[in-house]
């Protein structure tokens, strides 16, 4: 019994995954409203009754593909639960706890930004999209909100915890990063950017 389960509980979650992926690549090649659920069937090779069976609407479909490019795999772990959170805990140089957020944000939003200019660009027109947007917005500030009592509990703020968390969500924030990936910058020079300036705005000079 136990030898057959796995082997379909591993077939179940590469057919969502498949899923997943084609209607990905369907709503940033051609928008979220235009994109059909039998359209994404055909792009993963399954029956339409399939994407059904799994996700019910083409929104969790979205919201699958989203939550999936922000922590780059399907395994049920967050953000917050990821091996790179203990190193960045441990440190004790706050510039170099920025470094180390930057870095993994950036991993994070190179990821999440082709799938979320879809969700911003939907947001104008359709309710679900604008909770989807809202809702990312705020988990990122939790996110952050993490970074900055982290700082704070390295007496190495020069601002208050909820102004940090603002900084942190204007500096290096999906928003932030769209504008200037639209002006051409590159994501190593958009790196160097946000820990310079987090590290201006944030620390208290040494």
């Amino acid at each position: 019994m136990t030898e057959n389960v796995k082997p379909r509980a591993a077939r179940t979650r590469a057919t969502r995954r498949r899923i997943v992926d084609a209607a990905a690549a369907l709503f940033i090649a051609d928008g979220y409203t235009a994109t059909t659920l039998e359209q994404i069937a055909k792009r993963a090779e399954v029956a339409v009754q399939t994407v059904y069976f799994h996700f019910g609407n083409k929104r969790t479909v979205l919201k699958e593909a989203v939550d999936l490019a922000v922590v780059g795999d399907d395994a049920p772990v967050g953000i917050l639960g990821r091996p790179w959170l203990e190193e960045a805990r441990a440190e004790r140089d706050p510039r170099r706890v920025i470094e180390l957020w930057t870095a993994y944000g950036r991993g994070i939003v190179t990821r999440i930004g082709p799938i979320m200019r879809v969700v911003r660009d939907a947001a104008v027109v359709d309710p679900d999209m604008a909770a989807q947007w809202t809702a990312n917005m705020s988990q990122t500030a939790t996110a952050f909100g993490v970074l900055a009592e982290q700082l704070d509990g390295l007496s190495a703020l020069r601002v208050p915890v909820g102004e940090a968390v603002d900084i942190l969500c204007a500096l290096s924030g999906l928003e932030m990063y769209l504008v200037l990936s639209d002006r051409g910058w590159s994501p190593d020079r958009w790196e160097r950017f946000v820990v310079e300036s987090l590290a201006h705005a944030l620390l208290s000079p040494a």
